[in-house]
């Protein structure tokens, strides 16, 4: 079974319990390593057993992938952000996003009607930012707690904007697993995705330790506060206020005319 995620503390937080064998598991487990928009793209060829996806993805890959339960990344009082060298009206301006089917260029486009996106690699939004390449960049990952040491200033917040739309939780990642693998298979990847992350919530230093593999310059302190800001009680078990999130989030990008509200299918 190919399992993909991301390079990003969070996801190695998460996981750190199923590469480590530090749970047990009956399923033979191959670990795949990539960006998140390069996830969203091999997910459209069908190429990951499982993957870590974009819920602006999954809109497109409903006949193909399942939601897990287990695994998802959602913000509750932070999310994605637009950063900038200095305070500007965003609107008919060069913006840097870090993947076309990410839930963070989604949100954008709900927030902003006019805007010219530059599509690049994530860690490289911030150098494009600071060079004056673009106006501004949609930050994901660290870069949300890091810009203002790169001297960039925060332009719009996406956490704002859609808690002020919704007063909910922001969902913007998921784990799927495509539909065809037999279900006895599904069930037993998402309990031992269950228990991967308890592990890491359970024994936080060990997990960060290894966290820190992917920590890009971050401190130890910044690399927990971010694994523990994305790897919470929501990524353990989506709870009810977290679907209708994921639904809502489709609805207005259906009322938006963005995408077509896909059909909602999580594995508990």
């Amino acid at each position: 079974m190919i399992v993909a995620h991301t390079p990003d503390a969070d996801d190695a937080f998460m996981f750190y319990a199923m590469v480590e064998g530090k749970i047990e598991t009956n399923l033979k487990i191959d670990h795949l390593i990539e960006d998140i928009e390069t996830l969203n793209r091999m997910a459209f060829e069908g190429k990951l057993d499982v993957t870590a996806l974009s819920l602006h993805a999954y809109a497109y890959l409903d006949d193909r992938y399942r939601i897990l339960s287990s695994g998802a990344s959602v913000g509750e009082g932070y999310g994605p952000i637009v950063v900038a060298r200095e305070e500007m009206s965003l609107e008919g301006r060069r913006i840097a996003i870090p993947g076309r089917y990410t839930t963070a260029n989604l949100l954008l486009k709900m927030a902003l009607k006019d805007f010219k996106p530059i599509e690049m690699r994530f860690d490289e939004v911030i150098d494009a930012v600071k060079s004056g390449k673009v106006d501004a960049g949609l930050l994901i990952h660290e870069g949300q707690i890091t810009y203002e040491t790169h001297g960039l200033v925060k332009v719009l917040d996406l956490w704002e904007f859609w808690n002020d739309l919704t007063s909910l939780p922001l969902p913007l990642g998921v784990n799927v697993i495509r539909r065809d693998i037999e279900e006895e298979k599904q069930r037993e990847f998402l309990r031992a995705m269950r228990e991967s992350i308890r592990y890491a919530l359970d024994h936080v230093d060990e997990a960060v330790d290894y966290a820190m593999r992917y920590s890009r310059g971050m401190s130890r302190e910044l690399v927990k506060k971010f694994a523990l800001m994305y790897v919470n009680e929501y990524t353990y078990e989506m709870p009810k206020k977290v679907v209708r999130a994921i639904e809502t989030l489709f609805e207005i990008a259906e009322e938006n005319g963005i995408l077509k509200k896909p059909k909602l299918d999580i594995l508990f």
